[in-house]
Parts: C-alpha cells; structure tokens; sequence
C-alpha cells in the first residue's frame, strides 16, 4: 500500500523499476528523435561532439542537484533548494519559471507526435492529433500517480529496446553488410564526407541550443522525489547511471546512425532513426521506428509536460506563491486542479500548430532551452549556497557530492552562458530571449502581490494552530 508522505499528502506509488524508468525517460525525447535530424543537416557528424559536450555539463547539473536532494528532500525539488539558499523570491520565480518551461516543452512534443502521426496519415492535421494525446493524458494524470508511473514506465521501456535494437541491428549492418546500404554502410562515413566538421565549428556550435533541449527532463529526478520510494538510495543510482544512459542512447545511437547512412542523406525535417531504418531497408522497420517516436513524444508529454508541471503548481500554493487551491488533491493523492489548468494552457499549443505549423517546433523549443538553463543555473547557485553553509559548520554535509565543485560548477555556468549568446545570434532561436525578457518581467511584477499574499498566510498559519490546540 502507498503511504502518504509526511506533510505533502502524495503517495510514494513510484517503485525502483518506475524511478529508473523516469529517469531514462526523462532523457530520450523528441529532441533525439526529431530535433537530431534538423542538427544532422546543420553539423554534420560533429553533432556527436556536441552531444558528448551538453551530456557532461548536465551530468555535474544533476551531481549538484543529487547532493542536495540527498541532504533534504525540498517540496518541489529543486525550487524548494531555490528557496532555502537564494531566498522566497528564487524559489517563487524557480518553480514558475519550470511550470512555463515544460508547459512549452509539452506543447513541442504533442507537435512532434502529430508530425510523426502524418507518415500513416499525411491529410490528418497536426493539430488534430495534438489535440487527442492531449486529452489522452490528460485522464491519465487525472487517475493516480501508480497509473502515471506505470504508463511512463512503459513508455521508456519501448523506447529503450527501440534504441538498443536499432544499435544492435546498425552495428550488424556495419558488420556483415546485409540491408540496402550494407555496401555503403562503414565507419568512415563519419569523416569521408568533407570531415567530422563538413561545415566548420560554427554550425557545431550553433546546434547547442537544441541539443540542451534534447537533455531536458533529465532533472525529473529531483521532482518526483516525493513521490519515489526510499529516494536516498533511489536517487543516487539514478544520477550515477546518467553517463552510460547519454553514451548509449546519444552517443551510442547517433555514432551507429551516420556509420550507416552518410550525413548528406539526411533532410531538416525528417526523425533520423525513421530514415536510417527506411535507407536500410528493413520491412516494416520505418514504420516500427515511427511508432517508437510517437510513444517518445507522448512519454515526454506525460512525464514533463503533465506530471512535473501539475507538481510544480502545487508547489506554489505550499509555498504562498500561488492560490492555496492549487495545494489540494483528491483522494489519490493527485493535484487535480493544478492537472487541469496545465493542461489547459498547453493547449495553447494546438492553437501554434494551426496558425504557424511549419516554426511551431523550433519556436518552441528554443523557448523551453532558454527557460531550462535558467533553471539549471538556479540549481547550480543553490548547490554553491549549500556547500558555504556546510563549510560554515551550520548544515551536515551530504555523503553524496559533486565532484571537483567549485570549478565544475564554474565551468557548467560558463557553458550555459556561451549557449545563451547562441541562442541570441540566430534569427529563429533568438525569439526565446524576447520571451524570456516577457517572462522575466512578468515574475517580477507579480513578486510583490505574491510576497503580500505569502507573508499573511505565514501570519495566518500560528492562528490557526492556536485554535486547534
């Protein structure tokens, strides 16, 4: 049986096997699936070194946020750390800031799926199908956790078996040359067509900002925390695995892809995994990956874009930055009301998708890059907030550290900063910094009625308390 945790009122329905699962899931999305093939025609093989580079900077963002969850469990993750070490108003504008964040990310992924959903049914709308796997999840969220976290437990798994077998049958391809591009197919593809860098480093490096996009939901861990079973232990081995999971289904699956079809093979618009298994020639195989990237989508939709997104509002009202409605949950232990309203405003998406569909993708996701390194730096200047109080003697120091802290946390900084100029130096990209600037001074506006509003709740609470005694 579930219990409820301590003054959350969750339930910890999220086994090892889910926890696992989440975090796998968290890092295989839509930016992979589909994000790689627009980076592919930009970069060319070097993607592969962008990849590596983006996994490294985020494996010492969840080393800093594992050392922190396991010194406390905060509610709300890392917006409660937000709180704690940098003060209200950071944990306000944190947890906001990642309710927008994956709201956006939400409506990427439900463009994806209805992308996807046009290689059986090219007429059918995108839209159309955004609209459905909204609704879809939507009363799966609605339900129980267990549900949710069975469903996304499932979801992963198809989508790691998908990569695994498509390594497998690449690395196959690669060594007995069977398939339509077996007498192609070589490792030197990754140099034989102009070089590893066929356009230079700049196009490399301009594909950053979506390659971070395609790491975002790697930080889940920290949020689903309240809800996970026995999460010292968890937690870690979770953290600890992240750099074999980017070698494998990053590196690992983009190295075997451009062995097999040379990088001159693949178009802007196209999944890259869709058109290896189509040059291939496997029957049904394109259709079968098709398949796997629409369950991707829609797991990312589930966990990030309904799950942490409902969690993250509920957090506000706990907190006084928001209504006090938003703290309440039914009997299941699920936020319902905060399950509704996220779900509501991605459905903005869907409007995206009607009137610009061709740039809906890429405006969005450069939004939710840009809010997401906003919210890893947070998590990094918490983490350097710990860490002075630990060496002052007021705070126990976790037996889970970041290594080579402070300068890797340095480094990380430095390199979301670099990102940031990216993203301002390309006319499609650099609407997320407008939006940002939007954003920005929308949370601080509403700071002050938020701070009134919290400090009579504080107020409010010892009367209460006095009353029941």
């Amino acid at each position: 049986m579930a219990e409820p945790t301590s003054g959350e009122g969750y339930q910890r329905g999220l086994g090892t096997r889910q926890i696992q699962m989440l975090a796998i899931g968290g890092t295989i999305g839509t930016g992979l699936f589909l994000g790689a093939g627009k980076n592919i025609a930009k970069a060319g093989p070097s993607l592969i070194l962008t990849y590596a580079i983006a996994g490294l900077m985020l494996f010492f963002v969840m080393r800093a946020l594992g050392e922190l969850l396991t010194y406390r469990q905060a509610e709300g993750g890392f917006a409660g750390y937000a709180r704690e070490f940098l003060g209200p108003f950071w944990g306000y504008a944190t947890t906001w800031t990642y309710w927008i964040i994956w709201v956006t990310t939400g409506m990427a992924e439900l463009t994806a799926a209805g992308a996807y959903i046009q290689r059986w049914f090219p007429h059918f709308e995108v839209w159309k199908t955004a609209l459905i796997a909204l609704v879809i999840l939507f009363v799966v969220n609605l339900i129980s956790v267990k549900l949710f976290g069975e469903l996304e437990f499932w979801f992963a798994m198809i989508k790691v078996a998908a990569i695994v077998a498509m390594i497998l049958i690449g690395v196959g391809v690669l060594a007995f040359g069977f398939g339509d591009v077996g007498d192609t197919a070589a490792v030197s593809n990754l140099w034989q067509h102009d070089g590893f860098f066929p356009e230079g480093v700049s196009p490399m490096v301009m594909t950053l900002q979506m390659v971070l996009f395609a790491y975002l939901g790697v930080e889940l861990v920290g949020v689903t925390a309240a809800e996970a079973r026995d999460p010292e232990k968890n937690i870690p081995r979770a953290i600890n695995a992240l750099p074999i999971r980017f070698a494998l289904f990053y590196l690992g699956s983009l190295l075997v892809i451009l062995s097999v079809v040379p990088w001159t093979e693949f178009k802007g618009g196209a999944s890259p995994f869709v058109l290896a298994f189509d040059k291939i020639g496997i029957p049904y195989g394109a259709d079968i990956v098709n398949f796997v990237v629409l369950t991707a989508a829609l797991s990312s939709c589930n966990a990030g874009g309904l799950y942490s997104t409902s969690r993250m509002l509920r957090t506000a009202g706990v907190n006084g930055d928001g209504p006090k409605a938003l703290t309440r949950l039914n009997g299941r232990g699920v936020p319902v009301l905060t399950v509704v309203i996220s779900a509501l405003v991605m459905g903005l998406g869907v409007i995206v998708n009607i009137f610009v569909p061709e740039k809906a993708f890429e405006y969005i996701t450069s939004v939710s890059t840009g809010g997401a390194i906003m919210v890893w730096t947070v998590i990094l200047v918490a983490h350097q907030g710990y860490r002075r109080k630990v060496r002052r003697g007021e705070l126990p120091a976790s037996d889970y550290r970041m290594p080579g802290a402070p300068f890797t946390t340095w480094m990380v900084l430095a390199f979301f900063a670099f990102v940031t100029v990216t993203i301002a130096w390309e006319h499609d990209t650099r609407i997320a910094l407008y939006v940002t600037a939007i954003w920005v001074v929308l949370i601080v506006a509403a700071w002050p009625v938020v701070r009134r509003n919290s400090r009579r709740a504080e107020a409010a609470a010892p009367e209460a308390d006095a009353v029941r005694s």
